[in-house]
């Protein structure tokens, strides 16, 4: 087996075992534990694997693949004994990163004008096509400094602000024609903690492109001009010198303040108008569904408990009342609206790993909005994630067993088995099959089999074990008898029509919670898409609780119409009503690819696809659940509050 395919797997168990408490001297956030240099102490400088990234000018990506900083075909200068892989977290590695040392010297304070990287590299005329094609692409070059990433001083149009953007490019085009950067001139910023206690705290890399480079020996080099910029013959071999600057300068800014200077807002405006205009419609919907359904509810049961009333006279002495009325509305559904539905197995599979996603969802974005999760802390906002799921496995179970038993459901056994295997399965199995085009491609996305054996691993020795338990003690606990007894002959429903029909009333009811967060659905795509750093948890815990609220909201109304028409398979209605928001999710994706991607492989374009689709579904699953809760809680309110013979 290769080095390559054992040391993230090395690694994941590591980062695993450096999640157990361990006596300190001082407490720091994950990642935030700053290093002190001395005077001339070397700094390491590692490499990343190079990402795709909007081209300036056109604000579009071109590709989804992510290369090895040690990809055969770039000819990288590697170190001398050869490349050591750095540990990374479970979460960076299925988030693509690739973690190498590299040849580069820097020493804290030393100031370089020109050194030789490597001898000169040799690219052959296939070698030279794929730089070039990764050229015109886009491709950054990614570094981390005392893990801090190295990046380009860009200009917000829109704010008319400087911010720094992570990655340099890896080449550009003149006239049409690809040249390639192999000339790095690093600035670094250092604060002065105290004295000999030096700290990194800003990286900025300018690349330049310089065709009449020299290697004179290991420490010196002739850096050529700009003028004469480098290029990669497609027809011949082209031999390249690749040189570098290292320059230090004291800064105030702090360590704790050194990221800053990387979360930039991108109009912030849009966040706040986002906001302001989903709470406004929070506000409406919620209120519009408290007046109908509070004025309308108080009136049915005033009817409904006095035409009880009237019927029990009626039966006692032989008089009814005038003006009496039959039953009608949502209470003539009373003895079928707790029926099982059809497909009773699926529909709790499914609630029982909303539940999960929901919890995991909620403590990650808490836990985010706290601090810990903080972008200093590569992949572990991933790893966290994927720890939560595991671990709320308990939950759904619990959840899952507890709306089948409540659905009378027999087949205990079927539903312990799939409620940790067949959602998971699925998403595994599409993950799997996209992560087939990455290998094939030979990209650093790729996911090494053996941290996807890890994770199969986490998820039977972890997840199942604990699903099971909470499904036997789900199964175990009463249930709560329902306010009504369900009738032996079910009751024919009446044909519905316009906005009721499933379909419609659905799409119409699905576009409100999308509309909670379609604005915070743009910037985390663009953060995935464009290898932005995503930090806005504010903004993003305020989503979604907005949504929560307005999936229920809308939920409840839809469901009350659908009783008040004598339809009473509401379990479905109301799973696919808060549910139908993952369309307009999926719609958004594919719009998104039409306006800001511009992919130019097939390839591509099917990982893209894939992955939308997999949201989306997740999406379904965690806001279908929401509705179905919200309608079972208004369900067993609205019927335990009158009086049934």
């Amino acid at each position: 087996m290769r080095l390559r395919d054992t040391q993230p797997a090395l690694s994941v168990l590591s980062t695993l075992l450096s999640l157990t408490p361990t006596p300190a001297s001082a407490f720091y956030l994950p990642g935030a534990a700053p290093t002190n240099y001395k005077f001339g102490d070397k700094v390491p400088l590692q490499v990343n694997a190079l990402t795709p990234a909007d081209i300036e000018g056109t604000a579009q990506v071109h590709s989804v693949y992510a290369y090895d900083y040690y990809h055969p075909a770039f000819h990288f200068c590697a170190p001398k004994d050869g490349p050591k892989w750095i540990s990374e977290s479970l979460g960076s590695i299925l988030f693509g990163d690739r973690i190498q040392t590299s040849p580069f010297v820097l020493k804290m304070g030393v100031n370089e004008t020109c050194k030789p990287v490597c001898k000169r590299q040799k690219y052959e005329p296939d070698h030279a096509v794929f730089v070039n094609q990764r050229i015109r692409q886009g491709y950054d070059i990614n570094w981390l400094i005392d893990g801090l990433p190295a990046g380009q001083i860009m200009k917000d149009l829109q704010t008319d602000t400087l911010y720094e953007s992570i990655g340099f490019p890896l080449g550009s085009g003149v006239d049409g024609r690809p040249i390639l950067n192999n000339h790095y001139d690093i600035l670094v910023e250092f604060h002065q903690a105290s004295k000999d206690a030096f700290r990194v705290v800003g990286i900025e890399v300018k690349p330049s492109s310089r065709g009449t480079n020299k290697y004179i020996s290991e420490d010196k080099a002739e850096c050529g001009e700009e003028a004469t910029p480098q290029y990669l013959e497609n027809n011949a071999p082209t031999e390249v010198t690749f040189t570098y600057g290292v320059y230090w300068r004291s800064s105030p800014t702090s360590f704790a303040t050194r990221w800053d200077k990387y979360l930039h807002v991108y109009d912030p405006r849009i966040h706040w108008f986002s906001l302001i205009n989903s709470a406004v419609i929070v506000v409406f919907l919620v209120g519009m569904v408290s007046t109908i359904l509070i004025r309308t509810l108080r009136k049915d049961f005033a009817r409904y408990n006095r035409l009880d009333i009237a019927m029990e006279d009626l039966s006692g002495t032989g008089v009814a009342e005038d003006g009496v009325q039959e039953d009608s509305g949502w209470k003539l559904v009373h003895g079928d609206v707790f029926r099982p539905p059809k497909h009773a197995l699926l529909l709790s599979v499914l609630v029982g790993n909303g539940a999960q996603l929901f919890m995991m969802a909620g403590f990650t974005i808490a836990f985010a909005l706290l601090g810990f999760l903080s972008p200093s802390s590569r992949g572990f906002l991933g790893t966290v994630m994927i720890i939560l799921y595991t671990l709320f496995g308990f939950v759904g179970g619990y959840v899952s067993a507890r709306v089948y038993k409540f659905f009378g459901g027999d087949a205990w056994k079927q539903n312990f088995a799939y409620t940790p295997v067949a959602l998971p399965g699925i998403v595994f199995a599409v993950f799997f099959l996209l992560n087939l085009f990455v290998w094939a491609r030979r990209a650093s996305g790729a996911v090494p089999f053996t941290t996807m054996l890890l994770l199969v691993i986490m998820w039977f020795v972890i997840s199942v074990p604990l699903s099971v338990v909470g499904s036997w003690l789900g199964f175990k606990a009463r249930v709560a008898d329902p306010p009504t007894r369900t009738n032996q002959i079910p009751r024919q429903i009446p044909p519905s029509g316009g906005y009721m029909r499933p379909i419609p009333s659905m799409l119409l009811a699905g576009v409100l919670p999308f509309g909670a967060i379609f604005v915070e659905l743009y910037f985390i795509m663009k953060s995935i898409w464009f290898s932005k750093v995503y930090y806005m948890f504010g903004f993003l815990f305020i989503c979604f609780g907005l949504m929560i609220i307005t999936s229920a909201a809308i939920t409840v109304l839809m469901i009350y119409f659908l009783l008040c028409a004598e339809n009473y398979h509401w379990q479905w209605r109301a799973f696919g009503t808060a549910g139908a928001s993952a369309v307009y999710v999926f719609i958004y994706a594919m719009i998104y690819w039409v306006k800001d991607l511009s992919f130019t492989s097939w390839t591509s374009g099917v990982l893209y696809l894939g992955y939308s689709m997999l949201i989306s579904f997740l999406f379904f699953v965690l806001t279908g659940t929401i509705g179905f809760f919200a309608a079972w809680v208004f369900i067993l309110k609205i019927y335990g509050s009158i009086k049934v013979d």
